[in-house]
């Protein structure tokens, strides 16, 4: 009964840190959107970026108690923890409007001096970049799913309809996670000048049609999306 009131403790003081963390993120937030200038906007984002780590933290010890046995009710933490990711997507869109906004000023600054083939290499690695944060972000919400489904689970044994859907999530957290190393992998060599950019604009159409599509009953892959990219030290 102690280590039960003990734990209980814990996580209403975790969940006290989360109400506030969110409530300075939001803080923060806004004193970004209504700054006057590029220094004030370089100060927020970077305390931004400190708020976000801190809830990341929280995240991790919330998702821990999620997967435990010893807590019976989950919705709080559950709720909590789709909270914190709600405040990791609304950073991840503004450290994309970042590098989006850098690149345009270096791109008006030196317009005449910017090698084409420079500038196209830059702009698949930004696409790499955006993709792979876009299936990140897809990972996250399957990840809550299956969470959320597994307490549901538990508390209704023999829920096959569920059961059968956390199965289906976690085909799709796999597949996800393989097109995400086989784009980081991308995206390291398009980097080291180890990969040609018209290369990577033959897989983008297959790639986006997979990242739109991937969950639609009629979806079909194409199995050898990445074979003609010498990837052949990654392995499904």
């Amino acid at each position: 009964m102690a280590d039960k009131r003990k734990l209980q403790g814990e996580i209403d003081r975790c969940l006290k840190k989360v109400a506030e963390g969110v409530e300075q993120f939001e803080d923060i937030w806004q004193k970004l959107h209504n700054a006057a200038n590029a220094n004030q906007k370089e100060k927020y984002e970077a305390d931004l970026k400190k708020e976000i780590k801190k809830l990341q933290r929280l995240r991790d010890q919330i998702k821990t108690w999620v997967a435990s046995n010893e807590i019976k009710d989950k919705r709080q933490l559950v709720e909590n923890r789709k909270l914190i990711e709600t405040q990791m997507e609304r950073f991840k869109i503004v450290e994309r409007e970042t590098k989006t906004k850098a690149y345009s000023k270096e791109g008006l600054g030196l317009a005449q001096k910017v090698d084409p083939a420079q500038k196209e290499k830059e702009e698949v690695g930004m696409w790499l970049t955006n993709t792979i944060d876009t299936l990140n972000m897809q990972v996250d919400q399957f990840e809550s799913e299956v969470e959320s489904l597994s307490v549901q689970t538990r508390k209704k044994k023999g829920d096959k309809e569920n059961q059968d859907r956390i199965e289906e999530l976690k085909k799709f957290i796999e597949k996800h996670r393989y097109h995400i190393r086989m784009l980081e992998t991308i995206l390291r060599m398009l980097d080291n000048d180890s990969v040609q950019v018209d290369s990577i604009r033959k897989i983008k159409d297959d790639v986006e049609y997979y990242m739109d599509s991937s969950q639609d009953p009629d979806f079909e892959e194409n199995e050898f999306l990445y074979d003609d990219l010498d990837l052949d030290d990654i392995r499904e």
